[in-house]
């Protein structure tokens, strides 16, 4: 944990419980927004989950269109179709309503409606320069924080490349969550989506950039997903389980907007960029061994995540009682029936030179805990492939 000056800033105003959507209109009405652009996607909309939103919408008279062109890992050309979309319809605001690609396009087309150029040209900390028009969001998954969180992950679908856009501009003004939103998230979504927020509090917890202020925010994740995410993927009609981990989502969002992240997120993302694989079962797939990487690096922090995660460290040594944060990580995966390797993900090492030298571009790498070159990432790529956890 970094001894240096740091800065907390989380300008997003959160409302949380049970049937709150049902107040969007009035919440967005309040601040003097009169006409908003609704990011979703089809899935969305056919599940009905727009309905009580849309009605609090036309209960304080706010105008509204929908753009529902959202694909998972989203590009480009869907964030500047979804600005020409906004343009055309003159909308003073963005209302994101989805999991966290709804969430990034409607930050990525909230930024392009007043910046000029294309939105790889802000690739990057800091680049955007003009305030974006407010954004609105509404997590329907319990897994990004995209919700509190500054930045958005767009693919560049020429060269499979996810690059990753910074700026405290891009926080959103309000973020509504909902429990009654993801009661019936299917068991696979609910799995990749709680093992991305855990994820998003373990890398934060252990980065290089982490404060007292961004580890308090992701202990506390990690204790409410751990306690929480299996009971949800079981009984996933428990609203009282899916506000809990809605709200360690958004703790863990606030973590990592302030510390970043690591070396599973670097990593993952391209798997994202080439294969398009699902964000959280990659995170999920990969953690085990990026953790067994940095245990050299972090074991204090891993015993205390140990710890979060239920588990009786008493009478360990520190090593020990961290090899038990690893090993609960992979019984979650276990019983959500998430691979043990990336293989089974649809990974294929005949793209590791392009996975190795994508994941050492990002920003990430540089928080890690452990000192990480190319030839690491080789190695924990190469491992987690054959399932070979043993062998790092």
């Amino acid at each position: 944990m970094s001894l240096m000056p740091y800065t907390y800033f989380m300008p997003t105003r959160v409302e949380c419980g049970n049937g709150i959507s049902n107040k969007t209109g009035e919440m967005i009405s309040e601040l003097g927004i009169k006409r908003v652009l609704i990011v979703t996607d089809k899935g969305i909309r056919s599940a009905n989950l727009l309905e009580g939103i849309e009605k609090s919408l036309q209960a304080v008279h706010l105008e509204y269109e929908i753009y529902d062109e959202i694909e998972p890992n989203p590009s480009d050309d869907t964030i500047h179709q979804g600005t020409n979309y906004l343009k055309q319809h003159k909308s003073e605001a963005v209302l994101a309503v989805g999991g966290g690609s709804s969430i990034d396009t409607a930050k990525g087309i909230a930024a392009m409606a007043t910046n000029p150029g294309h939105i790889f040209d802000y690739e990057g900390v800091g680049k955007i320069t003009i305030p974006p028009l407010p954004i609105i969001a509404i997590p329907t998954t319990a897994g990004t924080g995209s919700e509190v969180t500054a930045s958005t992950v767009v693919t560049n679908k020429d060269t499979l490349f996810k690059l990753a856009v910074i700026s405290p501009k891009l926080f959103p003004i309000l973020a509504i969550l909902d429990p009654a939103l993801t009661l019936h998230l299917p068991q696979g979504i609910t799995a990749a989506t709680g093992m991305d927020a855990l994820t998003h509090a373990i890398e934060s917890y252990t980065s290089k950039s982490a404060s007292p202020v961004s580890q308090g925010f992701a202990i506390q994740a990690i204790k409410m997903i751990g306690e929480n995410l299996t009971k949800t993927y079981f009984v996933g009609t428990d609203i009282e389980s899916r506000e809990k981990m809605l709200v360690g989502s958004m703790i863990a969002g606030v973590a990592f907007s302030q510390s970043l992240l690591g070396n599973v997120h670097a990593i993952s993302h391209t798997f994202g960029g080439v294969f398009n694989i699902p964000h959280g079962i990659a995170n999920a797939a990969l953690l085990p061994f990026v953790m067994k990487y940095n245990l050299p690096a972090c074991a204090e922090q891993y015993k205390d995540i140990a710890i979060a995660l239920g588990v009786d460290v008493s009478g360990l040594s520190t090593r020990l009682a961290a090899e038990k944060a690893i090993e609960i990580v992979i019984q979650m995966n276990q019983s959500m029936n998430i691979p043990l390797n990336i293989k089974d993900l649809g990974v294929s090492l005949d793209y590791l030179p392009k996975l190795v030298t994508d994941s050492m571009r990002s920003g990430n790498v540089l928080r890690n805990p452990r000192l990480t070159k190319a030839e690491d990432i080789h190695l924990i790529i190469e491992k987690a492939y054959y399932g070979a956890l043993n062998e790092m």
